[in-house]
């Protein structure tokens, strides 16, 4: 049986027991109907998605353990935070520390039963009308992710950190995670979310994360994507604004087989806006591809989209960033960058930033860049005395400063600085 029948099947053993029956009913239907995107859709042309579900994959498994050592080389420590923690898609109450008296953290399975007015609010209305079957997968199987509702005029003073953990699984593994996120008006919350791997099956997963925004709220989601080679991640994130809030996400992609992040903004609120950033360092056979959507639908909102990828070996990138300015959006300025180091002749990148624009009287740009290191810095540092290859990690720190320095939280920037240094086989710490 493939995949996508046994995913039909795993809806219709389950389907009496799911809320939102009439949403997933649809959902499950729409991938019925047009099964898993292929490099004929155009949003796919570069992304060969086939080897990842060809695979035979269990959709659960068993509860299992994770030390309180191990989860500790994954998550911020140093820093007093919230923690919600998942192992093999369940809740683990033991590792989660959650401390926060005016906000709701919890799993969505408890918000359903708790918080069940504020999910039937929300649950699927940042989702586009006709999502595409990845996302309508997500709709209709998932039944466990993180809840986080932070009320009107409350600050949440620690981070929040989302892990999920998989080990200890008998076959290679399929998890359909859902996140839902709440900031309500005048509310501030910062959010870093990782998946982690540490068994050596092959892990797919496919996640949904929508976020709300309400007028004069505060949000930094920080995503850590630094799997093992064995795992694949499809992570849709949609986030909806209201009036003068500020949003901001940043990805981090360092490891996994094939990552995919869908990430879109709906402006539903004047003077508002949205800050997308990312650092991709990968090599060998990884592909990491980013498709970004930023919808200004009202006027006087603000963009900005910087994204940086370093390419060794065999990877490939892929950057599709799309700004979508609506008749009714004067005033709208919008910003995106794409730029990309290959450092091997074998590593590709393919990038199509994009602009449409129905409105005139607004200040939009987009660009890209695809080279190499720059010979002359280069020989500049050698000539210093310094080694061949902490130059060429010098530059490219360099390369990423614009984005690793806008990291609000100092013990996550120490550690994203510390897997790039890993990654680029160096000693060398630089703090920016």
């Amino acid at each position: 049986m493939n995949l996508k029948d046994k995913l039909i099947q795993a809806f219709q053993e389950a389907e009496n027991t799911l809320s939102f029956h009439q949403e997933r009913k649809e959902s499950i239907d729409r991938l019925e109907e047009f099964g898993f995107p292929t490099v004929k859709d155009e949003e796919w042309k570069y992304t060969n998605l086939l080897p990842i579900i060809k695979n035979e994959y269990a959709l659960s498994a068993q509860e299992s353990i994770v030390s309180k050592e191990l989860l500790n080389e994954y998550i911020l420590t140093q820093t007093e935070t919230n923690i919600i923690v998942f192992v093999n898609g369940k809740l683990n109450r033991e590792l989660s520390d959650i401390d926060a008296a005016n906000a709701t953290i919890c799993s969505l399975s408890e918000a359903e039963k708790n918080h069940s007015a504020v999910v039937k609010k929300y649950w699927g209305k940042a989702l586009p009308e006709n999502p595409d079957s990845l996302v309508s997968l997500n709709t209709a199987l998932s039944s466990e992710g993180v809840f986080i509702h932070v009320p009107k005029g409350t600050v949440v003073e620690k981070p929040i950190q989302i892990v999920y953990f998989s080990t200890n699984v008998s076959s290679d593994l399929f998890l359909q995670t859902r996140n839902l996120i709440v900031i309500e008006e005048n509310a501030q919350v910062q959010v870093t979310e990782r998946h982690q791997n540490i068994d050596q099956k092959e892990v797919f997963t496919n996640s949904v994360t929508e976020i709300f925004a309400h007028d004069n709220s505060l949000i930094d989601f920080y995503k850590i994507q630094n799997d093992k080679r064995n795992c694949s991640l499809i992570d849709n994130t949609w986030v909806k604004q209201g009036k003068n809030c500020t949003c901001t996400v940043d990805t981090f992609s360092f490891g996994g087989k094939f990552i995919r992040n869908n990430l879109s903004f709906i402006l539903d609120g004047q003077h508002s806006e949205s800050n997308m950033r990312g650092i991709t360092l990968i090599g060998e056979n990884q592909l990491v591809d980013h498709h970004t959507l930023v919808d200004h639908a009202v006027p006087n909102c603000q963009s900005n989209e910087m994204y940086k990828g370093i390419f060794d070996d065999n990877a490939k990138g892929v950057f599709n960033g799309k700004v979508m300015v609506r008749p009714d959006a004067q005033k709208t300025n919008a910003f995106q960058s794409n730029n990309n180091l290959l450092l091997t002749d074998s590593a590709s990148i393919d990038t199509k930033p994009q602009l449409e624009i129905y409105a005139d009287d607004v200040a939009c740009s987009h660009g890209c860049t695809v080279g190499q290191l720059d010979d002359d810095a280069l020989f500049y540092l050698r000539s210093r005395g310094i080694p061949y290859k902490e130059a060429q990690a010098m530059l490219m720190y360099a390369f990423a400063n614009d984005v690793l320095s806008n990291v609000k939280i100092p013990e996550l920037k120490q550690k994203i600085n510390r897997i790039i240094a890993e990654k680029l086989g160096v000693q060398i710490y630089i703090e920016v």
